[in-house]
This record gives structure tokens, sequence and C-alpha cells, in this order.
């Protein structure tokens, strides 16, 4: 089972910005950060802090990435011809637990991780349970029939919060992965700056 890093929504708060988009975020009652010095009047950030920021929030926003996994994700992109930056969204929406939050199948970027932990997903027909493995165009994934019956999957797919994209294809409990999509293709609640976390690894 996949265990929590930390409290997701210090995660917005620190931002300051609700990143997942989701109206239960303090972020809407509480813009200040979290703890006894929240409320003090924030400093100019200096470049190194505004490209920290914007590599902490990408990260965030994927559930519980370590850094390791996410440094070694941004090295991967780093290794492909064309734009780091948009490698890098592509690489990140190709994980299954992305897809599985993409394709409405549960209500939240955790859930979607513990979904597949629990051995709740068919890729290609086939059981998996690991969160983080890479999907190619075609790719098939399949919720199985027991689990479309939880209340937290019906829950999700009667949502309103967010649609479904264009590279995700989705019909009778399958979601076919299309291909990687570009940045503004992804429908992030918050503005995403992936060129300023590859300027933040090439220091």
């Amino acid at each position: 089972m996949t265990k929590r890093i930390q409290a997701k929504y210090k995660i917005d708060r620190r931002m300051g910005e609700n990143i997942w988009g989701r109206p239960k975020s303090p972020v809407n009652v509480r813009e200040y950060g979290p703890g006894q010095h929240g409320q003090r009047r924030a400093g100019k950030l200096s470049d190194f802090g505004v490209q920290l920021r914007a590599k902490q929030k990408l990260k965030g926003y994927y559930g519980n990435i370590t850094e390791k996994q996410f440094r070694k994700t941004y090295s991967e992109a780093n290794n492909i011809k064309g734009n780091t930056g948009e490698n890098l969204i592509g690489l990140l929406e190709s994980r299954l637990d992305a897809v599985v939050y993409r394709a409405k199948f549960v209500p939240t970027v955790f859930s979607a991780r513990q979904f597949v932990n629990h051995g709740h997903v068919l890729v290609n027909g086939v059981k998996c349970n690991i969160p983080s493995r890479r999907l190619f165009a075609g790719d098939v994934v399949e919720v199985r029939e027991k689990a479309r019956e939880i209340p937290m999957v019906i829950e999700a797919q009667g949502s309103t919060e967010r649609d479904i994209p264009e590279y995700v294809q989705v019909a009778n409990w399958q979601a076919t992965y299309l291909r990687k999509p570009d940045l503004a293709e992804v429908p992030y609640p918050v503005v995403m700056e992936p060129n300023l976390v590859v300027e933040f690894y090439s220091r």
C-alpha cells in the first residue's frame, strides 16, 4: 500500500495556489502559507527560489513522486531529442497513475496511486500494480470488474470538476493512451513552468 509522504494541502498553501483545482483546498479560504509564520509578508524570491518553486509545484502535482524519481524523469527528458520541458511533461503524463487520474477512474492523483497499488487495473489485459509504469501510444488501461463498484470510482465518474483530455480515450471502463501530450494540452488547474524546472536542474 502506498504511503502519503506529507499532508497534500500543505503543498497548496506553501505554493499559494490550488494546484489540483479542488474545492476542498484550504487556499480557497487561507491564501497564506502553513505554520506559525505563514502570515508573514513573503519576501521577493531569487531566481533560484522561483525555479525551485516551479519544480516543487510540478513534482507535488503528481503526488508522492520522490526527488530521486523526479530527477530521473528529468534526465530521461533531457536525453530525448527536442524541447526538454515538453519532454518532461510528456513523460510525467505517460505514468500509469497519471492516465488513471486523467481517465476519471479516481478523484485525485493520490487515490490514483493507491488504486493502482491495490491491483485494481489491467494494462493491455495484464494486472499491474506499479503506479510509475510508463505507458506508450496504444496501451489500454482497464478497471477490473470488482473495482467498478467502489464508491470512490463511482463518484469520480460522475464528477464535473474536470474533463478527460484528448490524448486519453475512454469507453466501457477502458482508457486508451493515444500519445504523449504537449504542455498546452495538459489540463493543469494552474500554470506549470517546466522551462524553469529545466533551468533549475541545469545549474
